[in-house]
């Protein structure tokens, strides 16, 4: 049995395919003129609607999907009311269709479920689908620490944490454009981050589990006007961001009984954060599986089949 999975992220497109074993994801990022920090809605949706057909197409040549069983698909960012982007519109028209063409069913999630999954399974740990934990969400447009439990073979998220205005990759996008590197920037400001060794960081003031990230932006930018190279900047960035991601996965292991961490997103693909987050066992997907992606959408269609 063969599922097909969408998702028509604001940064990506993707179709994936999987059989229960085995499963391919074909995607592409969406391209943003220099100097901008990411689409207005009506021009991803546009890009998607053109970029899904090769892609599908790519899939289908490399992946047996003779037998497909179901269609998933995210249809919206988060799955709680009033969650709702039009860029996932691209990816549910396409779900639909199929479905209606193979006559098979079609599983709707949300966005942030498919990363979820697609971090459980890349990482081997599909035992936590049945089993409470904390996800982190980090990405150009969530940054949230979730209590994810299980329900129905799928999971449901509720948030306990994170941050109260910008995200860490907006902070890490707007960091780029600052060095002028291209939209998104998390690769290259990774890169640019390890060229440097400085330890110094602005320490986010926490509130609970919540934080602010606006804050870090003010001091990047005062950081890197003072006279700071990029590699420095970049490190110092990512240094006030990892610092502050562990210091509140601390605490929420600590109120949560030791739960295990899972972390998705894009920016869960930063190796600094993943080197500065071993204190806690974390459960981390391929970089590939991090940012956006179809096959956690795939996964849990399948999971409603099997």
């Amino acid at each position: 049995m063969t599922v097909i999975g969408f998702d028509t992220s604001n940064y990506t497109t993707s179709i994936a395919a999987y059989n229960g074993v085995s499963g391919k994801n074909c995607s592409r990022l969406l391209s943003v003129k220099p100097g901008e920090l990411g689409l207005r809605q009506s021009d991803a949706l546009f890009a998607h609607v053109k970029q899904l057909p090769e892609l599908a197409r790519d899939l289908f040549d490399s992946f047996d999907c003779t037998n497909i069983r179901a269609v998933g698909v995210s249809t919206r960012p988060r799955a709680v009311e009033g969650s709702y982007m039009p860029c996932f519109l691209a990816g549910q028209s396409q779900a639909e269709v199929l479905s209606a063409a193979l006559r098979v069913p079609l599983y709707r999630f949300s966005h942030q479920q498919g990363h979820i999954a697609a971090s459980l399974w890349s990482a081997g740990r599909m035992d936590l689908m049945d089993r409470p934990h904390l996800a982190w969400h980090l990405s150009g447009g969530t940054t949230e620490l979730l209590l994810v439990e299980p329900e129905n073979r799928n999971v449901r998220a509720t948030k306990i944490g994170g941050t109260s205005d910008i995200s860490a990759g907006q902070l890490i996008d707007r960091t780029g454009k600052l060095l002028g590197l291209q939209f998104p920037s998390g690769k290259a400001i990774d890169a640019r981050s390890r060229e440097s060794v400085t330890k110094e960081l602005f320490r986010v003031r926490l509130d609970g589990l919540t934080f602010s990230f606006s804050g870090v932006e003010n001091k990047v930018r005062a950081y890197f006007d003072a006279g700071h190279d990029a590699a420095d900047t970049a490190r110092y960035a990512m240094n006030s961001v990892c610092h502050c991601i562990a210091a509140v996965t601390r605490a929420a292991i600590q109120a949560y009984s030791d739960m295990p961490v899972v972390f998705s997103g894009g920016v869960a693909s930063n190796s600094l954060l993943r080197e500065r987050c071993r204190e806690f066992s974390p459960i981390f997907a391929e970089p590939q599986y991090s940012t956006d992606n179809a096959m956690g959408i795939a996964v849990l269609a399948w999971l409603q089949e099997a």
